[in-house]
């Protein structure tokens, strides 16, 4: 049973699912900085709607993933932030660098 992916859609979204936790962040986190590198979209959207569980490492993945856009001259935006995403957001600051491409 797979616990959680990374895909990158046709129209440079790129697909989160499954637990982002900290058996699953570190495979996660390459996989996507290699999609992310090698999408030709001008822009990104990190899609969540299929994430069914997150701790803390869920968001620093997003974060990681919103700096390798950045590094590759892509603007980016979060779709679909679960609750436990965004309640862990909320505490440690980063609402609103997660609400801005």
């Amino acid at each position: 049973m797979i616990e959680s992916a990374v895909r990158l859609g046709d129209a440079g979204e790129l697909f989160l699912s499954g637990v982002l936790d900290y058996r699953t962040g570190p495979d996660l986190r390459k996989q996507g900085q290699a999609l992310i590198k090698t999408s030709t979209a001008p822009a990104l959207v990190l899609d969540c709607s299929a994430v069914t569980k997150s701790s803390s490492v869920g968001l620093s993945l997003l974060l990681c993933f919103m700096r390798d856009a950045e590094a590759a001259k892509k603007s980016v935006s979060i779709r679909a932030l679960p609750d436990d995403m965004r309640e862990i957001a909320e505490v440690s600051g980063l609402t609103e660098l997660l609400a801005h491409p």
